[in-house]
């Protein structure tokens, strides 16, 4: 009889607590992320999701509690705020190319994926908020990342540019095999785009698989009874792509139908 091989942990946190002026923020929290997951952390504000993040990441010290991270880890951040000046005269490519210089063909490819290659020689103060994501998260693909970090990566995206960028989120979660920490407040999209979520409300009162948090009775008492019964999980399977404005655009020769279809 044999085993199924476990993906490797990318990342860990084990009874963690953090205080702010003696209130916790977060009180004995475990997470855990593997190679492959889409893990999100999902909560309103005030209820430790960025300080998770910043946890996980190493950019604050943990008051309690144990954190641990895969050996050499190599992980792309895409930040919830970037205030970029708009009169600022810098290209999309010559942003990336200061993350990233001598790698031009690189950029190219991250910029194929991410679906913004039509701006890369746009002002970067200039473009969408759909656009401006695209671009971040191509700058955190040019660190081949382990792990992907993405804090409301919806921010500031129209409803078809969401749907498209969790749908572009789980394609590259296929493509790179690594695994996706998102950080964010959007039930309706998130819920259907990630393997595990994890309400915090300082402490993590229920994690699982979509279907079954949203009818726990804590993530009904954190975000109220209509959160509950209102949401619906859609499973979006793209017969089409999305422009970066989130309008979709036809393949050629392709007379296969797109919906969006409660479960």
């Amino acid at each position: 009889m044999t085993t199924a091989t476990l993906p490797p942990m990318l990342a860990e946190l084990h009874d963690v607590t953090v205080r702010y002026a003696g209130r916790p923020v977060l009180d004995h929290v475990d997470l855990s992320i593997a190679r492959g997951q889409i893990v999100t952390v999902i909560g309103p504000n005030g209820s430790g999701k960025t300080t998770l993040a910043r946890v996980l990441l190493g950019l604050i010290e943990a008051d309690s509690g144990r954190v641990r991270r895969m050996d050499d880890i190599v992980i792309g951040y895409v930040p919830q705020r970037m205030h970029i000046d708009s009169s600022l005269p810098l290209s999309v490519r010559r942003f990336l190319q200061l993350a990233a210089p001598r790698r031009g063909r690189e950029i190219d490819a991250a910029l194929d994926e991410t679906g913004a290659r039509p701006v890369v020689e746009a002002d970067i103060g200039s473009l969408s908020g759909g656009e401006l994501q695209r671009v971040l998260l191509a700058r955190a693909l040019l660190r081949d990342p382990d792990l992907l970090v993405l804090d409301e990566p919806a921010q500031g995206v129209d409803f078809s540019g969401q749907t498209a960028l969790y749908h572009l989120i789980g394609e590259i979660r296929d493509r790179h095999k690594c695994g996706v920490l998102t950080i964010s407040h959007d039930l309706h999209l998130v819920m259907a785009a990630t393997d595990r979520v994890t309400p915090p409300s300082h402490h993590i009162c229920c994690s699982g698989e979509p279907e079954s948090v949203r009818i726990h009775p804590e993530y009904v008492a954190l975000f109220g009874p209509a959160a509950s019964k209102d949401i619906a999980i859609y499973s979006h399977s793209h017969c089409h792509s999305h422009d970066l404005a989130g309008n979709i655009v036809e393949p050629e020769n392709d007379h296969a139908h797109h919906h969006h279809s409660p479960q």
